[in-house]
């Protein structure tokens, strides 16, 4: 019995010990349900969730009180998650565009002191995700719920040189462009000079 109640409270202790999660609120929407009596409103919530380290998520929640809405909300992003790598912890490794029905976006990585050039819900999913630079556009629906989507389906794409390497069983060096290669040739050329 004590042993069952310790597993317990180690379980607890886990989650608690789990990264805490940062959220933003997106959009919240007034819904209304036309009844026998007349109408019942009722409030919806678009919201996304991030670990500010690479993960990010979102829900939506609705509710007849809008905290319950944002809680439920919160709840459902924290369920579905995903994990996206990023280059140097700041930004992505390359360019992306994403779709969800009739929500494009395009998604570009950017140098050192860039920011975050984003619309709306997609800089909400970059804040989250912990994206210091990049430059982002969205190209068709204005509708937050299909441009998180087209986001979070493009940040799906993104692939690391790590994981092309293992995919491709090279080394990382081999598949990113000779850096060591450039300088030297340079030094050789003012050499000559």
């Amino acid at each position: 019995m004590a042993e069952r109640e310790n597993r317990r409270g180690n379980r607890r202790d886990r989650e608690e010990a789990a990264p805490e999660f940062a959220d933003r609120l997106v959009a919240i929407n007034r819904v209304s349900k036309t009844v026998k009596g007349g109408k019942r409103f009722g409030f919806a919530a678009l919201v996304v969730v991030g670990d500010q380290k690479g993960r990010v998520g979102f829900g939506k929640g609705k509710a007849k009180e809008v905290p319950e809405a944002i809680r439920k909300a919160t709840e459902s992003a924290k369920r579905n998650m995903i994990r996206v790598p990023l280059r140097e912890g700041r930004t992505l490794h390359h360019d992306i565009d994403g779709r969800h029905g009739a929500g494009r976006v395009v998604m570009r990585t950017a140098p050192t002191g860039t920011g975050i050039i984003a619309g709306g819900p997609m800089r909400a999913v970059f804040e989250m995700l912990g994206v210091q630079d990049v430059v982002a556009k969205s190209i068709g629906s204005q509708n937050p719920y299909n441009m998180i989507r087209a986001t979070l389906n493009g940040l799906t794409k993104q692939a690391s040189p790590r994981s092309v390497a293992q995919r491709r069983g090279k080394k990382v060096a081999d598949i990113l462009p000779g850096r060591d290669e450039a300088p030297a040739e340079s030094s050789q050329v003012a050499e000559e000079a």
